[in-house]
């Protein structure tokens, strides 16, 4: 009986946690998935190099942790992909591939009910069908789609590097300079202004114009 009422205690403060990030329509849906999973979730501040992770404790609890986020869409997206990974590793275990087949099918059923307009803005709802015909380990590794839900996070002085014009100077987190140069394949050559170095920056790199 006191486990019983344990996990209920958990589940309700769980779902207290994360139904205030949500988009509005998606909040009956995820109690739904959260209800029959034993995983606790925890918001963090942000991170620069994951929007969230999932982890399984070594005396037994699962957790997943996600970046605190006024952007809505983004905080479902990485909730349902790391929801996937739950899943994954209580019926593979480790035996498998981190974002492999087993998990990129998971996460194909687990987001498809949630992949329409009363949820998802048109725009981020086109692009994200077409990046789940096969997800990546990242958002973030589809340009198109971080453009999108970019327009969707709270306004702040930065910018990411494919909006800067040619020979504009920028700052990156750690205070270094650079001038961006020319576009590179898929990536934008950019001079270090200290060194002057060349080095190559994804286009949707968070940076600071100066």
């Amino acid at each position: 009986m006191e486990k019983y009422y344990l996990f209920h205690y958990q589940l309700h403060k769980t779902l207290e946690s994360v139904l205030q990030f949500l988009p509005k329509n998606a909040k009956r849906q995820v109690s739904e998935l959260l209800i029959v999973r034993d995983v606790t979730i925890k918001i963090s501040k942000k991170r620069n190099t994951k929007h969230g992770d999932f982890v399984k404790k070594p005396n037994g609890p699962y957790q997943i942790t996600i970046n605190k986020t006024s952007n809505s869409y983004r905080f479902l997206i990485t909730l349902l992909h790391e929801l996937a990974h739950y899943d994954v590793c209580r019926k593979y275990a480790h035996y498998i591939k981190p974002h492999g087949k087993e998990w990129k099918f998971t996460f194909k059923k687990i987001l498809l009910p949630f992949l329409n307009t009363k949820i998802f803005p048109e725009p981020i709802c086109r692009l994200l069908a077409n990046h789940m015909i096969n997800p990546k380990a990242s958002t973030d590794r589809d340009f198109h789609l971080v453009m999108a839900l970019r327009k969707y996070d709270k306004q702040n002085l930065k910018k990411v590097v494919f909006e800067l014009k040619n020979g504009q100077s920028f700052q990156i987190r750690n205070g270094r300079k650079f001038k961006k140069l020319a576009k590179r394949r898929k990536n934008y050559e950019c001079e270090d202004l200290n060194s002057g170095k060349l080095y190559l920056f994804s286009p949707h790199i968070e940076v600071i114009p100066i």
